[in-house]
């Protein structure tokens, strides 16, 4: 039976898609688009979630001010409210991502597409030739796992770290390094 399986234009690609497709990434909720602190302030005082985000970034204050607030779009609130309104209001926006699950981390990778190191370079997952295989307990994901706890890995970066710290860790170096220069992969995780 297949296991989840991640596709895409590059070796980066098709491993964020496999990613994506087990846990969530860091992302902004599309309902937090306000900019101007009142919005910021009204839309946060409406649920529970965005009055202890106000209270976690500090903001105290006795419930008349924040009613005269609230009434007032053009009340003159000091920069520094102005400041923990709006941190509160981002600090609610953002969702983080999930943690990387150890089935990722400890699985059994097939990537198909164009494989090469050194002058070997040919189409993996085909009838001539099988998918390249990879067994991920044996590499290092603490750079991969920390871009992507920021929100930050690219599928340029993922290609690189899973090359350096995942593949070479696995099966070692190849030839001359390895690439991953065609227009299409496939990555299964079994």
């Amino acid at each position: 039976m297949a296991g989840p399986t991640g596709r895409g234009d590059s070796l980066g690609a098709a491993l964020n898609d496999l990613l994506r497709s087990q846990v969530t990434p860091h992302h902004r909720l599309s309902s937090y688009t306000a900019k101007h602190w009142h919005a910021q302030l009204s839309q946060l005082t409406a649920t529970h979630r965005g009055q202890q985000a106000l209270a976690d970034a500090g903001l105290h204050v006795t419930t008349k001010t924040l009613v005269n607030w609230l009434s007032d779009a053009e009340y003159n609130v000091r920069r520094s409210y102005l400041d923990i309104i709006h941190t509160a209001y981002e600090n609610v926006a953002i969702v983080p991502a999930d943690p990387i699950p150890d089935h990722i981390k400890r699985g059994q990778y097939e990537i198909s597409g164009v494989v090469k190191t050194g002058d070997d370079e040919r189409t993996r997952g085909t009838v001539d030739a099988a998918p390249l295989r990879i067994d991920s307990s044996r590499g290092h994901w603490d750079e991969i796992e920390e871009l992507w706890l920021a929100g930050e890995l690219t599928d340029e970066e993922f290609e690189d770290h899973f090359i350096d710290d995942v593949i070479v860790e696995d099966i070692g170096e190849g030839t001359d390094g390895w690439e991953f220069p065609g227009g299409w992969y496939t990555v299964e995780l079994r």
